[in-house]
């Protein structure tokens, strides 16, 4: 019997198509789109769920893998030390934004975390309004000029755009400038709200001029649109979780009212623009600016996967002037909801879900604010009074051990005492003996839980605990203070630059370490994973998904759940 052959030229044909398909690259997202919604503590999307839409947080919640126990390893659980640390991968010790603000010895002055004077804001203007502006942390900047060279560490995004010699678009939006700065890095576009202008602006640090539809979206005035109107509740009292509790605690910042409805007044007042922010309208003018980029952009368009991280800033806002177990809360976090479902739907309509990896995680936690808890019977939740730390006790100790005066303590920025090097050296006193007295005064003050010296850290002599290990994670020789304070828990500053606040975070406790991290869309599988992991994790997940280099000083691991290769 003949046996039939199959032609030589097929047989190449196919060999070269087999092969071919075997060396062919994976398919890849077309858009990596990193959502942070600031201050969201690891519980409260499980908290108010039923209030929830179908389209927004529960579309990622039950369609994507939902890591429910998702914990910082560093202390100071601050917005610009989060953020950077879910670009970086790393800890503060490796990318060196050990908190908001930080004393320089070299300027010999508190800076802010992204203040550059090598930089100017492309809108005059733009910068602090040192006269309205409640953010402390923002006030502290001496200089408009912003930009990501503070961040010692490349981000996923500088690697992405490495690995695609450019091509890849790579844009972060918030309304906090050290929002949108860190997930941008050092290569992709940055956008922020200006609170002086009302509109979103940027540096020279990434633009000569504005893009047309940058200035065509500010002529548009959008934030005028809230213009005498109220923020009021979206569904019927009823319908809120959680009854109002004690509400002397709240804030009425300027007329925006304790409790509903906040009316945001005239866009002529001076504080117009603020009211926005402590409000659902600030997130959801990020999302409409953040729509409005990514369709003219064209993001999810090119032959290389681009990037769009959006950062939303209310819910943080909201909890420093409400607290979290707030109406204020719960509503805000539902209008997110909706604001969520239509960038969703926008990400639908241009890129499609199925070609866009998503991921969503927060910087930080919160605690409840201290009168909520007290109102429960926990009675030794407090806030703590800062003036308490230059005590006489302390100052009497200095002086007969060394001939010091409160001159050698140069002050306290959250969460470090700085010494004054200078006078200490001038005393002859050693600074680690110094260290250690102001350290051992200060732990005997009620509510500080303890207080670590940096001679400690460096040396390596400190006790094999979670507590301690985060206390080390936010250490950097240059940056951080002589002393670290951990306040007890639930026991905190509540003062904002003179402003008395509901809540606020910055401890290594859990309710401030606690985020969620979901990932969702281009093949993630729904599921559900309780095994502790850190948000440090993020940035190696999504450059192995790539396929790319880690981020440089990235630390955490790859999340086995998030596989590349489905």
């Amino acid at each position: 019997m003949k046996i039939a052959t199959v032609p030589r030229l097929l047989c190449l044909s196919l060999s070269l198509i087999s092969v071919n398909a075997v060396a062919a690259p994976p398919p890849a997202p077309k858009l990596v789109l990193q959502i942070t919604v600031d201050g969201l503590r690891g519980d409260l999307l499980d908290r108010y769920k039923h209030n929830f839409g179908d389209k927004g947080f529960r579309y990622l919640m039950d369609e994507g893998t939902y890591y429910t126990n998702a914990h910082y390893q560093h202390g100071n659980t601050e917005t610009i030390v989060g953020h950077v640390s879910l670009a970086t991968g790393a800890p503060p010790s490796v990318h060196g934004m050990v908190g908001n603000v930080w004393y320089d010895r070299q300027k010999e002055r508190l800076v802010y975390n992204v203040e550059d004077g090598d930089y100017t804001m492309l809108t005059q203007g733009a910068g602090v309004n040192q006269s309205t502006e409640i953010d402390p942390t923002q006030k502290t900047a001496k200089l408009d000029g912003r930009s990501p060279v503070p961040i010692l560490s490349t981000t996923f995004s500088d690697e992405l755009a490495v690995a695609s010699n450019g091509e890849s678009k790579i844009f972060s939006v918030s309304v906090k400038d050290r929002g949108a700065i860190s997930l941008a890095g050092h290569s992709g576009k940055a956008f922020w709200f200006s609170k002086a202008q009302s509109e979103f602006v940027t540096s020279n640090y990434y633009f000569d001029e504005y893009p047309e539809w940058v200035t065509a979206w500010n002529t548009e005035g959008y934030p005028a649109r809230y213009s005498k109107q109220k923020w009021e509740l979206s569904l019927e009292r009823d319908k809120y979780t959680l009854k109002e509790g004690p509400q002397e605690h709240k804030v009425d910042l300027a007329g925006f009212k304790r409790t509903f409805p906040h009316p945001y007044g005239p866009s002529s007042f001076q504080y117009y623009s603020t009211m926005l922010t402590l409000s659902p309208a600030g997130d959801e003018l990020t999302a409409d600016f953040a729509a409005a980029l990514m369709e003219q952009e064209k993001l999810g368009q090119g032959d290389f996967t681009d990037y769009l991280a959006v950062s939303f800033s209310s819910n943080d806002y909201v909890i420093h002037m409400y607290g979290p177990s707030s109406l204020e809360t719960e509503d805000n976090l539902i209008r997110l909801d909706r604001t969520l479902a239509n960038l969703l739907a926008d990400v639908e309509k241009q890129v499609g879900l199925d070609n866009t990896l998503i991921v969503l995680s927060a910087d930080h936690g919160v605690p409840e604010a201290a009168p909520t808890v007290n109102a429960l019977g926990y009675k030794t939740a407090k806030y703590f009074n800062q003036d308490a730390l230059i005590n006489e006790q302390l100052v009497s100790r200095l002086n007969k051990e060394f001939g010091l005066d409160e001159n050698a303590v140069r002050l306290y920025s959250q969460p470090y005492v700085y010494l004054n090097h200078e006078v200490i050296k001038a005393k002859g006193a050693s600074l680690e003996a110094v260290q250690r007295v102001v350290a051992e005064e200060i732990t005997k003050i009620k509510g500080i839980e303890q207080a670590v010296t940096s001679t400690d850290v460096m040396q390596n002599n400190l006790p094999n605990t979670r507590l301690m290990q985060l206390v080390k994670n936010n250490f950097h020789p240059q940056r951080s203070g002589d002393i670290y304070l951990v306040f007890t828990p639930r026991t905190y500053i509540n003062d904002m630059d003179g402003l008395t606040i509901a809540s606020t975070h910055g401890s290594p406790w859990r309710y401030d370490t606690h985020v969620p991290v979901i990932f969702a869309g281009y093949q993630i599988d729904a599921q559900k994973v309780s095994r502790e992991i850190t948000p440090y994790d993020i940035a190696p997940t999504l450059s192995n998904v790539l396929g790319i280099t880690q981020p440089s000083g990235a630390t955490g691991k790859v999340l086995k759940e998030i596989n590349s290769n489905h």
